[in-house]
């Protein structure tokens, strides 16, 4: 077997028939990081000691027969804005690079009782603020299959830690694409989870409305495999869903065993089809509706009429909230200090070296739109018009099970290809509105664009609560 193509439930299979031991695994993903990750950048950070201590450990539960379960044992990379305790957790920041995190979030916590092991600590764009990892205060990951492009943002690391073979899974956020894009721009699977599904309790905020923590996994099966173990309600965070939550790998499993996708209907939002999307991509996007109607698949129109508002009202909302959420950041008690002559004058060289461009752009933005004066005319606008838009998806998905979108408006782009701002925020046109919507969505590798080599995917968007039906439907996709 190749560990470095292997999935989670690949992987548990030989640990579970002592083909292989968890030590040897996480040797040869260590191995694997070695090799080549210098080249590639995915990590900011990995405590060899601590991931092989924990895999021995695992090794003598499985041989006591007290293992935690199947995928005890297993390594999984941790995206940076996702606290591990005793672990760095930067945002990829300066003004955070020496903070260690005191607990484990929530999302870690849950994979440390079925035996998972954090594995390092994986690049980004700081404050999770990008779409290609180009804005880390340390470094830039490189896209595994081409490494002159980008492996997308802001969970860069991520995606790029799977597709490279690093690690069979890893965990990143979504905030406006940040999961489903890179995994597109690297040919994994990705998912964004509904709000409130996954406890953001150890997450770094960066939009407190908009963020979740979700999966990147080789396929649908691993993906439920890992939503499986993280999900649920979580009394640390007040946005925690209280809905029992669980069955999501055996959705995966049915839908791979049936291989047909009869009796769901799949809605094609024309706004998403009217342009936006390079030819390489559409072709490949054309030929995964046709293999989806060939599944058994119901194709039907729809419309989300509000979605020609998403960036704006996105950069709006967003925005204002990371105004406030990176208030805390201020050289006062914790992160980067630089002593000024007065306390303003520290606040101003702390806050000024300590975050790099991006992150300053959007917080003065954020608080321009809720300052007097303002406050009506941008934030209170956008929130209203966010509302149409849910209620957009609440109507669309009235037609249809799920809707079937391109996941990016073109593949991986090269470094330096995108140096405007907003041409880099109209990366994520086809991803910011489900966040806004607060629904679930899943990219899944769909074929290669024929020009340049490079994966491009399409993306599942599901109302609220439905990651079942999508990794049902990704799983028979993904078969064919």
């Amino acid at each position: 077997m190749n560990i470095s193509t292997a999935t989670l439930h690949e992987l548990a299979a030989e640990l579970k028939a002592g083909n292989l031991s968890s030590v040897e695994l996480c040797q040869s993903c260590l191995d694997a990081v070695a090799q080549r990750d210098g080249e590639i950048g995915a990590f900011l950070e990995i405590n060899q000691d601590n991931v092989l201590a924990s895999a021995k450990a695992a090794d003598e539960r499985r041989a006591s027969g007290n293992a935690l379960s199947d995928y005890d044992g297993i390594p999984i990379g941790i995206k940076d804005n996702i606290s591990v305790k005793g672990e760095r957790c930067s945002c990829a920041s300066k003004i955070l690079e020496n903070l260690t995190s005191p607990y484990d979030a929530t999302a870690v916590e849950r994979l440390r009782k079925q035996g998972f092991i954090p594995f390092g600590r994986l690049n980004m764009d700081e404050f999770a603020m990008g779409s290609s990892c180009e804005n880390s205060a340390f470094q830039k990951t490189r896209n595994p299959l081409d490494t002159t492009r980008v492996p997308g943002g802001s969970s860069g690391g991520s995606a790029a830690c799977v597709a490279a073979g690093f690690a069979p899974a890893a965990l990143g956020s979504d905030t406006g694409g940040s999961i489903r894009q890179p995994a597109a721009f690297c040919g994994v699977v990705g998912m964004k989870p509904t709000y409130g599904r996954v406890s953001r309790h150890g997450l770094v905020a960066f939009a407190s409305s908009l963020d979740q923590i979700g999966p990147f996994t080789r396929d649908a099966e691993d993906c439920g495999i890992l939503l499986d173990a993280i999900c649920g309600f979580d009394k640390m965070d007040s946005t925690s869903l209280p809905d029992a939550a669980g069955g999501f790998a055996d959705a995966a499993r049915a839908g791979a065993a049936t291989g047909s996708l009869k009796g769901m209907k799949f809605g094609l939002p024309k706004e998403y089809y009217s342009g936006g999307i390079d030819a390489g991509s559409a072709k490949v996007l054309d030929a995964a509706i046709e293999k989806v109607k060939s599944l058994g698949g119901e194709i039907v129109d729809v419309s989300l009429p509000h979605t020609k508002y998403a960036i704006a009202v996105y950069y709006i909302i967003a925005t204002a909230e990371a105004s406030a959420n990176l208030a805390r950041f201020d050289g006062m008690r914790y992160g980067c200090r630089i002593e000024g002559s007065d306390l303003t004058d520290t606040y101003f060289k702390s806050r000024g070296n300590g975050f790099g461009d991006e992150v300053k752009r959007r917080i003065l933005l954020g608080t321009y739109v809720l300052s007097s004066g303002y406050y009506d005319a941008y934030y209170l606008r956008a929130q209203k018009v966010r509302t149409l838009i849910r209620k957009d998806f609440e109507n669309a998905f009235n037609a249809c099970d799920m809707m079937l979108t391109p996941a990016a408006p073109q593949v991986a782009f090269k470094f330096g290809e995108k140096s405007d701002p907003l041409q880099m925020y109209l990366s994520d046109i086809f991803t910011i509105s489900l966040n806004l919507a607060g629904s679930c969505g899943i990219a899944v590798p769909a074929g290669v664009d024929e020009n340049t080599g490079m994966p491009v995917a399409m993306q599942l968007l599901g109302p609220a609560m439905a990651e079942a039906k999508l990794l049902q439907a990704t799983a028979a996709f993904m078969r064919a």
